[in-house]
């Protein structure tokens, strides 16, 4: 065989190896940032949440990517610092050149990092619920709005537990705003609060707070503390000989994965509101369950965020499959119609407010970590991020307020 002929050859062969690899092998990958604490007083949340983000990623690339392309991951620890979360998407922005960023946690990172992504008219998809209060083009909201978790939950406890609350906090902007509305909410129904009490991010005494709960002597405790603070609250409570049987508390980030580092045996009883459970029967869930376990292992779980997680990347996905690009502001255009089967049930973004439809769930812990859930809506319910009980401007006027107490920042920056 001459020359020309052997170079006919190995070109031949060499276009057919790489059209049976697919064309993902010639062509750039699709990146984007992943933004969570990997350290911190929030790790024990968010490292998670970051799990399942690079889990959607992997099941994305070994069906060979989005239109061949694959998804190339840039995983940044945010340090549970809201100005190490605010520098770091502007890096993922600008240095790491990704299209999109899935991330945060507390609404101090998120309320931080916002401005950053509407400077440079980017995408922030944040899987987390929240106190609402927000919408911008520049963010998916994949967790829930007040009235697809806050609101159900408080009127749930008024009608099958008491009408007197006690609210118990982290002091940051998110539980400030949630308990304003459930202080709205519970005035409304003609309820009682008889306290109200914070402890700084990261914070490992709760013993004052709980003597004043001993000495209240509410229906039920509203709890709103995030990360590893639950463990000393749930410790201090539980000193002073409160049980779920006498005084039962129903937390709003407080979820499987938090269990894990709890006495669980002394939790039982007590209740959580979210949109996902690991608990739900269906052959979805059961599948998403199993593969978690399978890829990060038998003792770890799903929850509510980590599913929120999850789903972010296959809506995000979706959106760029149909766009064609990953030109972030076509992405976002298309991502405002996006729908799936999720392990919680169908979820699809509202293209008006850019948040998710879901499921609302009530669940009560039991001896193995998990929740038996007690209560659902059925169906989706519509997001609705400004809480009627106020207009905007009232409820922006809070946040500023809080914004400017805390020196700029949207947590109280106290010493612990």
């Amino acid at each position: 065989m001459g020359t020309s002929s052997t170079k006919l050859v190995c070109l031949a062969v060499s276009a057919f190896l790489l059209a049976s690899v697919g064309c993902s092998a010639t062509r750039t990958p699709i990146r984007v940032g992943i933004l969570h604490s990997m350290s911190g007083t929030m790790a024990i949340s968010e490292a998670a949440v970051a799990n399942a983000e690079t889990m959607a990623i992997d099941e994305i690339n070994a069906a060979g990517g989005i239109n061949g392309r694959r998804v190339e991951a840039v995983i940044v620890d945010g340090k549970s610092d809201a100005a190490t979360f605010a520098a770091e998407a502007e890096r993922l922005i600008t240095r790491e050149n990704v299209c999109t960023v899935f991330g945060c946690w507390t609404s101090a990172s998120r309320r931080t990092v916002v401005p950053v992504f509407e400077k440079y008219d980017h995408l922030l998809v944040y899987p987390l619920q929240y106190e609402g209060l927000e919408q911008s083009p520049n963010v998916v909201y994949t967790g829930a709005a007040p009235n697809q978790q806050i609101i159900p939950a408080v009127k749930w406890c008024s009608d099958n537990i008491g009408k007197r609350f006690f609210l118990v906090g982290s002091d940051y902007v998110f539980p400030r705003t949630a308990n304003a509305i459930i202080r709205d909410q519970i005035t409304a129904m003609g309820g009682e609060i008889v306290g109200e009490e914070y402890l700084l991010l990261g914070s490992r005494d709760a013993d004052a707070v709980v003597r004043k709960i001993v000495e209240t002597k509410p229906a039920v405790i509203l709890n709103t503390i995030n990360g590893d603070s639950n463990i000393s609250f749930f410790r201090s409570l539980r000193a002073a000989g409160i049980t779920p049987d006498k005084i039962p508390t129903m937390s709003f980030s407080l979820a499987e994965d938090e269990l894990r580092t709890l006495d669980v045996a002394n939790m039982v009883g007590d209740f959580a509101a979210w949109n996902y459970f690991q608990s739900i029967q269906s052959e979805g869930n059961r599948e998403f369950v199993r593969r978690f376990k399978e890829k990060f292992g038998a003792n770890r779980t799903t929850d509510d965020p980590v599913e929120a997680g999850y789903i972010g990347v296959k809506l995000w996905a979706q959106a760029v499959a149909e766009a064609g690009t990953d030109d972030v502001r076509t992405i976002r255009e298309h991502i405002r119609r996006q729908s799936l089967e999720a392990p919680s049930g169908i979820v699809y973004v509202d293209p008006e407010t850019q948040h998710t439809w879901k499921v609302v769930r009530i669940g009560r812990i039991r001896p193995d970590g998990q929740f038996d859930i007690v209560w659902n809506s059925e169906s989706p319910i519509r997001p609705i991020p400004f809480p009627v009980y106020r207009s905007r401007a009232q409820w922006n006027e809070l946040l500023t307020g809080l914004n400017a107490g805390w020196g700029g920042a949207w947590a109280n920056p106290g010493k612990k």
